[in-house]
């Protein structure tokens, strides 16, 4: 039995970009124009009652910023589009990391007045990493922005890696007249307002130079001349370059004014990839054996990259977003959770629109499905129908801030405990348990995650809490050859110790000189900044 004729119709792509280069927006405009919502959210309009449909967390609606990432499923063209919107801020760059490990592309989101900003960088490394194929859309071309060839330059040495533009701007700012896709060799004539929709637009073959000229004068030769250019310096489009991560194709447009998008939709289906093998462990005689695992291969499995709490407030629901590896999925099907062993029990799978779930018939590799779980289920748990299988590589980075919960009702202990919990294993903040007892330990790689675990403290457990700073600078998960060369350095060092929600064991730091010390008083014990999941690259405390 294979599902290739299903996995080859999916697409599962990242949206990434730095804040406020209209990813949001964009992410709206392809929903709309797949014909997956009727409405766009308006971005910026947060004191209405719309709000963006891509963001649905409380704390996300009042500062106008994506913090979580969302998925979304939509149909264009007889192809399954799952679409991961990542949060923009840098203080969530670990929930956009893992979101990355999910998908089989990205759709990188340029401003075209700022260019390449920092954040953007750190997103791009990630996608290098991983050989991701990166589809660039230049945005704002209806802004008084930079000169396109100069964004194009700048793309190219930030990305390391050519570009070859599929559509062109004519103009830019008050005077930008369109975009000319070399794919159709036509012109699309811009024309603003959020509600327009593709076939609004006027559409002229470039076969009408004359008429194109009259119209569009001087910005028309300007055009004419940088396009030549950048297609002169410009490699053909080379597909295997593409997918190996080695040439980004590049869309201009602007999102609020649905212009440019309906080509990115289009590349989309035409040039970004289907599903692609995964590598798994196949556990054999409990020795890891390397396996790759193929999309159409008719056995399940998954692995889950993203673990959301609350998503419904009425019901305090957690759901934990599966990517599917290979197999199909129908309802009722036997499940087993690897690193437990233990048969998965869902109360109900969806997929997404966002806030609105829909209930799964059948989803195959490539798809985002939502299991609505009690616990049980950690990031990057792998899911199968009963093979033994263990995909790797979901990261956990060490925290770089530090914060002491003080929890201002003392008889809301209990409440706070399950709430650290559920936010700790889904990542949203990394939870230190002091092995010596006392508060416990909130680490995040930005600031922002601790206001957002505030926030949700309160709205969501009705916990009040506060924060408090504390000395510790940094943490290493720690491991040993043996249980005795551990068991000597955790009675060396008891107050430096704490478990994670993960139950792994962690030596916390107040300088970067304590780790080269402990180091060299233990040379036996390894000290990681990195932690993949669980159970996997270091073992457990105990």
């Amino acid at each position: 039995m294979t599902y290739a004729h299903e996995t080859r119709r999916r697409r599962t792509f990242a949206i990434i970009s730095h804040p406020d280069a209209g990813k949001t927006t964009l992410t709206e405009k392809l929903l709309l124009f797949s014909g997956a919502i009727q409405i766009a959210g308006s971005v910026k309009a947060r004191k209405a009652s719309r709000h963006a449909t891509s963001d649905w967390m409380e704390i996300e609606k009042q500062r106008g910023i994506s913090v979580a990432s969302s998925v979304m499923q939509m149909l264009y063209r007889d192809h399954v589009i799952n679409l991961l919107d990542t949060p923009g801020h840098k203080d969530f760059s670990e929930d956009t990391y893992r979101v990355l490990t999910a998908v089989d592309s990205a759709l990188m989101v340029i401003d075209a007045a700022n260019g390449v900003e920092a954040q953007t960088r750190r997103l791009i490394e990630v996608c290098r990493q991983r050989n991701t194929p990166i589809i660039t859309f230049v945005n704002k071309m209806d802004r008084e922005v930079r000169d396109p060839l100069d964004i194009l330059d700048e793309v190219e040495r930030e990305l390391g890696m050519p570009c070859v533009p599929m559509t062109w701007p004519v103009g830019q700012g008050k005077s930008f007249g369109g975009i000319i896709n070399l794919r159709t060799k036509a012109m699309t004539v811009f024309d603003s307002g959020s509600e327009r929709l593709p076939q609004d637009f006027e559409t002229i073959s470039l076969t009408e130079q004359a008429q194109l000229a009259e119209r569009f004068g001087l910005e028309w030769q300007t055009a004419m001349d940088s396009m030549e250019l950048a297609t002169g310096a410009s490699p053909a489009f080379d597909e295997a370059a593409f997918l190996a991560g080695k040439q980004t194709p590049v869309f201009f447009g602007s999102g609020v004014n649905n212009f440019g998008v309906m080509e990115v939709l289009d590349a989309l289906v035409d040039l970004a990839p289907a599903p692609k093998p995964r590598t798994s462990n196949l556990l054999v005689n409990k020795q890891p054996v390397v396996k790759e695992i193929q999309p159409e291969d008719s056995a399940f499995s998954g692995v889950v990259f993203k673990v959301q709490a609350n998503m419904d407030a009425n019901h305090r629901d957690r759901i934990a977003f599966v990517r599917m590896a290979s197999g199909k999925y129908t309802p009722g099907m036997k499940l087993k959770v690897q690193r437990t062993a233990k048969e998965l029990r869902p109360t109900s799978v969806v997929t997404f629109l966002s806030q609105r779930r829909e209930a799964v018939d059948e989803a195959y590799a490539g798809d985002i499905i939502g299991f609505t779980t009690h616990g049980g289920v950690q990031l990057g748990d792998t899911i199968t129908d009963g093979a033994n299988l263990q995909f790797t590589g979901l990261p956990f980075f060490a925290p770089e801030l530090f914060m002491t919960v003080i929890l201002k009702n003392p008889l809301r202990t209990k409440q706070l405990q399950t709430g650290l919990d559920q936010l700790g294993e889904e990542g949203a903040i990394q939870v230190f348990k002091p092995e010596i007892g006392g508060p416990m330990l909130l680490g995040a790689v930005g600031q922002l995650q601790f206001e957002v675990v505030q926030h949700r403290l309160k709205a969501e457990y009705d916990c009040d809490v506060r924060l408090e700073g504390c000395q510790y600078t940094g943490a290493r998960w720690i491991t040993a050859d043996t249980p005795a060369e551990l068991r000597e350095f955790t009675n060396a060092y008891p107050q430096r110790m704490s478990l994670d929600a993960a139950g792994t064991l962690a030596y916390l730091c107040t300088s970067p000189y304590d780790v080269r010390l402990a180091q060299e008083r233990f040379p036996k014990i390894h000290f990681h900044p990195l932690r993949e999941h669980a159970g996997l690259a270091l073992g457990s405390a105990g």
